[in-house]
């Protein structure tokens, strides 16, 4: 019985989450504020927030400041695409392309061949954005797979700023 009813208490928990973060104003929200909220939700909420409009929205948001967190002084001459392949309700595609100083980003797979492509599913996407996840840890536990460049992969968050929580 106690089993039940904690079920039904996450759900409903999950619901008011979902209900305050559909209202929410993304484009409003700093990173570090975002990396506290993504920090105060289990994997478990976040999956069940990952879904729909919300997460269209988020993923949105999220690649879209993506080109104004690129740090291009630490890119230097660097020039690679990287693909970002979030899996869950449905997989969601991103290509970030990193070529003379600039960061442009878009929605869905290009023409370029991939440097890198990440793999990963929408909880550990969050973290991960957030800096609420440390990366190599989360590729050796193939929370994220990586396929491509690993040093590529390794140097990721000297890129981009990147919250610190």
């Amino acid at each position: 019985m106690l089993e039940v009813d904690f079920r039904h208490e996450e759900s409903a928990v999950a619901r008011d989450v979902r209900s305050l973060l559909a209202e929410l104003d993304f484009a409003s929200v700093t990173p570090e504020e975002f990396a506290r909220i993504v920090k105060g939700l289990s994997s478990r909420e976040i999956t069940d927030l990952a879904r729909g409009e919300l997460r269209d929205r988020v993923l949105g948001e999220i690649f879209g400041r993506m080109e104004r967190q690129f740090r291009p002084e630490e890119a230097g001459e660097l020039r690679a695409v990287i693909r970002w392949r979030i899996t869950g309700e449905q997989e969601a595609v991103y290509e970030t392309t990193l070529a003379a100083g600039v960061c442009t980003v878009r929605e869905g797979t290009g023409p370029a061949e991939p440097r890198l492509t990440l793999r990963m599913g929408d909880a550990e996407f969050l973290r991960l954005v957030s800096g609420n996840g440390n990366p190599v840890t989360m590729v050796i536990t193939r929370k994220i797979k990586v396929s491509g460049d690993l040093g590529l992969a390794a140097n990721m968050n000297r890129y981009f700023d990147i919250p610190k929580v």
